[in-house]
């Protein structure tokens, strides 16, 4: 498998999950110098793409997310034919991920059964979820023969971000880099209130980092308005609120800027693990053993409640207990600890 060099990695559709698709591109890239990666991917993920050195080329998949678009998904295959790709990868495992592969005529296709497949996928590989727990050795494991039987290793994924793009981003957004440390807080996650660590509590971090002289900039996209608010208010005031107002290039940049990262599991969890951010991450419904910050300068925070990982949305039980456990007290030790 090796010999196939001309590759179109088909992108996962979450910022976490693109982030930790970096590592599959970094063993891709060891095939050889010749090595071609494309990845067909939203048109929302450039800004990730454009800072991952292996990846040659960014395909606009023109669809949103969940939509089906079988007709359009087939015509976007058929025009990729002349690129000459001589294998393809896909990282979602549903059946409408591999059509455009399958129109394209590329002809070696690899990925997980899915969604039953068969015949759309001629490279098939059946999930071994005991040896490969964690969703970044779902993907390096595809780039891998198929008879592997040990995990592999996965490179630490790294957003590459050059001091001309902070430069850009501040100047856009009027910002100048402060004096003082800075840190970065995300509040939301996109996925629910079960991923949330309380507004108040970070409010209280937020006032307690501004009484020691640091900086606390509000990361999140516009649906993050809300819970910003409600944190840069708990802070009293001080805090620099960017929720909604940056593109993620901008979010990217300035994350890079940050001396720490306080996160929900979230994809701003992974975007600052990516840029080597020292970084605390809070776990709640989800499983830091699945999607785990991949960044050795990381601490995470999970109490392992007997009703945890849930994976639901909410607190099926109404409590959050394995959130409001997690005291602002932890947290800022746990800062501390990744500062050292």
């Amino acid at each position: 498998m090796n010999s196939y060099r001309r590759i179109l990695v088909v992108g996962p559709s979450w910022v976490g999950d693109m982030v930790m698709a970096h590592s599959l591109f970094q063993v891709l890239a060891r095939r050889g110098p010749d090595t071609h990666i494309d990845v067909l991917a939203p048109a929302w993920s450039q800004p990730l793409l454009e800072r991952m050195p292996e990846v040659f080329d960014t395909i606009e998949l023109p669809f949103g997310h969940g939509q089906l678009g079988l007709s359009a998904r087939w015509r976007c295959g058929r025009s990729l034919r002349g690129r000459g790709y001589q294998q393809a990868i896909l990282l979602p495992n549903t059946l409408k991920s591999a059509l455009v592969p399958l129109a394209a005529g590329i002809p070696l296709r690899t990925g997980w059964v899915g969604e039953l497949r068969y015949g759309l996928l001629n490279d098939i590989r059946h999930l071994d979820k005991q040896r490969l727990p964690m969703t970044v050795q779902r993907f390096v494991a595809l780039g891998l023969p198929a008879d592997r039987q040990i995990a592999p290793e996965c490179p630490q994924p790294r957003l590459h971000v050059v001091p001309e793009s902070q430069q850009q981003a501040m100047a856009e957004l009027g910002l100048r880099r402060p004096a003082r440390p800075v840190l970065a807080l995300c509040p939301g996650a996109e996925y629910g209130p079960a991923k949330r660590w309380p507004a108040e509590y970070f409010g209280e971090l937020a006032a307690s980092r501004l009484a020691a002289g640091w900086a606390v900039w509000l990361f999140g996209s516009g649906k993050d308005r809300e819970v910003c608010a409600q944190v840069a208010a708990g802070a009293g005031g001080g805090c620099l609120d960017l929720s909604g107002t940056t593109s993620l290039a901008q979010a990217v940049d300035l994350l890079s800027l940050a001396d720490a990262v306080v996160s929900n599991d979230s994809g701003l969890m992974h975007v600052a693990a990516a840029l080597d951010r020292p970084l605390v991450a809070l776990y709640g419904s989800s499983d830091p053993g699945f999607t785990p910050p991949l960044n050795p300068r990381s601490r995470v925070l999970s109490l392992g409640l007997e009703c945890s990982p849930c994976f639901r949305r909410e607190c099926p039980l109404g409590h959050l207990r394995c959130l409001r456990g997690i005291s602002v007290q932890q947290v800022s030790q746990a800062v501390e600890a990744v500062l050292a």
